[in-house]
């Protein structure tokens, strides 16, 4: 394992464990609308600190209202998480697990910020430092390789709980190893994982092979609905509220949808947007070359990698789709130019909302 080589990560790792050891209450928190690599890399750290320090107060903390995601209750303690609106403590350390943007942390923003110390486990590319110690390494394929390797570090061995909830973390962020961050350290990482207890068959039985019918059936609207543009370069499509209330689907089920739209032939840039409360929208992309999506997604108040970022914005889907659609088109030729995209068949920011849609409704 590369932690075992890495001098310079190594002494990241003794900058957090000196915070560790300092502190009596710990709380560890991912972001906003937790994935797999969220819970499973946090589920696992929360084991690692009890592990090599019994005497600490260890809580798990989800940083918005919702629940665990249904395909991640699989996940060893994935009943013990705290709703951060529900935590009034002030912690001696608080632990970021995937993010390093405070603004990512939703309710558990305020936590974050009366807390003692911070320390922060991430491999998206940062923000403005706000953490006393920590990793923030963004050619690692997921926040679990980090975790991983912070495990072996501590304990010299991880156990078979552990091993799953990381394994999870890295196979779910790497998209199944097909994304380009699947390198030799994911692979490396997720031997040793195997190695140590954790059943790949059992993550892809509950992440990838347990959908409900409902889900099903909304998947047949939202493939009906992909639209090309960008000389077929850009595929995108959605969900309106409507279409999930009427499906009887969470929102977390849709999470795997941005999948289908990026699978059509052809296509190096995908995007999928859903009807979220309040008004907003959620909006997932996806770049297969190496073009880098990622900085649309700060544009529209969001973040994340190069090959997958995501963000929340104001609005309805046709609002939002005449924002972002030019936003993608100008990854191909370096301008924002309406003209440009309309010319290739791209819709204009400026179009009335209904011609964004089109027959897609």
């Amino acid at each position: 394992m590369r932690v075992s080589k890495d001098i310079g990560q190594a002494e990241l790792f003794r900058g957090v464990v000196a915070l560790i050891e300092e502190a009596d209450t710990i709380a560890i928190c991912a972001h906003t609308s937790p994935d797999g690599d969220a819970i499973g890399s946090g589920l696992a750290l929360a084991e690692i600190i009890r592990a090599a320090w019994p005497d600490k107060r260890v809580t798990n903390l989800l940083a918005d209202k919702d629940p665990v995601p249904r395909i991640y209750r699989f996940l060893p303690r994935s009943d013990t998480f705290v709703h951060a609106a529900d935590y009034d403590v002030t912690p001696d350390l608080f632990i970021c697990v995937d993010l390093s943007q405070r603004s990512r942390l939703a309710d558990a923003e305020e936590i974050c910020a009366r807390a003692r110390r911070v320390a922060v486990f991430d491999h998206h590319p940062s923000g403005d430092r706000f953490w006393d110690a920590g990793v923030v390494r963004p050619d690692a394929a997921a926040a679990g390789v980090i975790i991983s390797e912070f495990g072996l570090h501590s304990l010299g061995a991880l156990t078979p709980t552990m091993a799953q909830n990381l394994l999870c973390a890295i196979v779910t962020d790497t998209g199944r190893f097909q994304y380009q961050n699947a390198d030799s350290e994911a692979f490396e990482t997720a031997s040793m994982l195997v190695d140590a207890g954790a059943s790949p068959a059992e993550v892809a039985l509950n992440v990838y092979q347990s959908d409900r019918l409902a889900y099903v059936r909304l998947a047949t609207r939202v493939l009906a609905r992909i639209q090309v543009f960008a000389k077929g370069r850009i595929a995108y499509s959605f969900a309106t509220a409507e279409d999930i209330a009427r499906a009887g689907v969470t929102l977390d089920e849709l999470d795997g949808l941005i999948d289908l739209v990026r699978c059509i032939e052809g296509t190096q840039v995908a995007l999928f947007l859903k009807e979220v409360d309040g008004g907003k929208v959620r909006g997932n992309l996806r770049s297969k070359c190496d073009l880098d999506v990622s900085g649309v997604a700060r544009e529209m108040g969001g973040g994340g990698h190069r090959a997958a970022a995501g963000f929340t914005a104001a609005g309805t889907v046709d609002e939002v789709l005449a924002i972002v659609l030019p936003k993608l088109r100008s990854l191909f030729d370096g301008t924002a130019s309406n003209a440009a995209g309309a010319a290739d068949g791209a819709t204009p920011a400026a179009a009335p909302a209904a011609d964004v849609r089109g027959a897609s409704r």
